[in-house]
């Protein structure tokens, strides 16, 4: 009953008159109390099958605490995905500095191709990606290092142990648990095979055989560091020499073929883009975004519909604010393809949110809610700056913008002589007398300003779900669509752009 609108609103007046009520309706019309998602435990628990085996890594020694929350989290889900799918190829949509697709090429070996239309953020992406392996393989040699160290002085070898017995040995809680445990453990093992053959003449058939089959299934970076120097090679025979040579030539070409997982691109990317125009072997493959822009995110959906080759996508937008509206201006435009409205039902309904409505769908309810409060004086400084400017300047709109101000300056005089400065307006013409009776006549209404802006936090979450669940429906609406859903990824106060649209096509598309 408290959710109705005549509870909540004055019928006559539009006007609020039940905060308490307000808020109830806001929380019930929540994406988090509608029960349309699908928890992250579930898909990947379905995802995995009968393989229940999760892959604990750490990334907090490449990001801040939020990226390596959200790359941590992701990647393990777009590699379930993968194994699940049988595919091996991602398309990172918007791929910024490469954070998620580096991650996914290294951790789990997947071929990522990271597409940003910033030629500035794709050099960065590739020149983080360089140092980010010379970081990886000097971890290896530091993780192989404190490996052997503890198989000497814990597990010394006995010559008559086999190497089966070995193995089990080598990972029995001696890898550390840390980002390059998969391809550390590789390593080890390839190493206790080397010292059993410099050890014991008897096995070194045998024993060369295993390591040229580990050899062929190892990642080139695991390969790189294996050496004839590391054994007493004078001793074997020449048919093992020739396979070793044979091995070692293997490797060296395995490296230059797929020396780099990660390939990223500069493209700007819509509806229509031809992926193989981009990507010259385009396979099956996955389609991802982590915080797409705008536009950015209902296109990744539009892509992995129409295109064959994408077997499924999940996208994480963000920046709601920056979506075109095919009915915010009333303008009913069939030919272009627009952010929103993207399902038919809400096309048929001609529904509009508006950049107002778009712009409190950004806001972040959790944060607030465990005291991280919203910046309330950079808001007054704001909102009186375009006081200032519509009166004095005669403007309301203004393709230019003052950013990140109020961080810049030293006080309200500073910060409005400096933004008009960047939009470009001689502040010649008002002196200082001026702009300081403008802050004392509206200071005494910033509480006002702060509790306006708490009524848009708390309705922020029921906007979010009419974007997202107008793009789940868009997936419903297909044919060739096995199963779509709405998936909470990650912590809201850590991320509070933390759903994920996630769909799988059928199999015989």
């Amino acid at each position: 009953d408290d959710c109705r609108f005549s509870s909540v609103f004055c019928e006559n007046s539009k006007k609020l008159i039940n905060v308490h009520a307000f808020a109830l309706a806001a929380k019930y019309y929540s994406l988090s109390n509608l029960g349309l998602c699908t928890s992250l435990e579930e898909i990947l628990e379905a995802l995995r099958g009968e393989h229940q085996e999760r892959n604990d890594i750490e990334t907090d020694e490449f990001m801040n605490n939020k990226k390596s929350h959200e790359v941590r989290v992701m990647s393990e889900l777009i590699d379930n995905i993968a194994n699940y799918c049988g595919i091996k190829q991602v398309i990172d949509i918007g791929s910024g500095k490469g954070y998620l697709s580096s991650f996914l090429s290294m951790c789990y070996n997947l071929k990522v191709y990271g597409i940003d239309s910033s030629n500035t953020n794709t050099d960065g992406a590739r020149e983080r990606n360089r140092k980010l392996k010379k970081h990886w393989r000097a971890y290896q040699s530091r993780a192989r290092a404190n490996l052997k160290s503890q198989s000497i002085n814990e597990n010394p070898v006995n010559n008559n142990s086999s190497l089966q017995s070995q193995d089990q040995v080598t990972t029995q809680g001696l890898v550390p648990s840390d980002v390059f445990t998969e391809i550390a453990t590789s390593e080890t093992n390839k190493q206790t095979e080397i010292n059993l053959m410099a050890q014991t003449q008897s096995d070194e058939s045998k024993l060369s055989e295993n390591v040229l089959a580990i050899l062929n299934v190892l990642p080139p970076d695991a390969v790189e560091v294996f050496a004839s120097s590391q054994c007493d090679c004078g001793e074997l025979c020449e048919e093992e020499k020739a396979q070793r040579k044979m091995a070692s030539l293997k490797a060296k070409a395995s490296k230059s073929s797929e020396s780099n997982l990660y390939f990223p691109l500069t493209s700007y990317i819509t509806a229509e883009t031809e992926l193989s125009d981009i990507i010259t072997d385009l396979e099956d493959s996955i389609m991802v975004g982590l915080h797409t822009c705008g536009d950015l995110a209902p296109n990744t959906l539009r892509i992995f519909i129409a295109k064959p080759e994408i077997k499924a996508v999940c996208s994480v937008g963000c920046c709601y604010h920056l979506l075109s509206e095919q009915y915010e201006n009333q303008e009913d435009c069939t030919e272009e393809v627009w952010g929103f409205p993207m399902c038919q039902y809400l096309k048929d309904e001609g529904w509009c949110c508006g950049r107002n409505a778009r712009m409190s769908a950004c806001l972040a309810l959790e944060r607030v809610a465990v005291g991280q409060m919203l910046p309330t004086e950079s808001l007054f400084y704001r909102a009186v700056l375009q006081v200032i400017i519509e009166e004095i300047y005669g403007v309301t709109k203004s393709d230019r913008h003052v950013g990140k101000m109020f961080s810049k300056s030293a006080s309200f005089l500073d910060y409005v002589r400096k933004s008009l400065k960047k939009l470009e307006l001689d502040d010649s013409k008002l002196p200082d007398s001026c702009i300081m009776d403008y802050y004392e006549k509206y200071k005494h209404r910033m509480n006002e300003l702060e509790a306006f802006n708490m009524l848009k936090v708390v309705l922020a979450p029921c906007i979010e779900v009419l974007i997202l669940l107008d793009r789940l429906c868009y997936l419903k609406e297909q044919d060739n669509i096995a199963w779509s859903g709405l998936v909470k990824l990650f912590d809201p106060v850590k991320s509070p752009r933390c759903y994920a649209v996630i769909a799988l096509k059928k199999q015989s598309c």
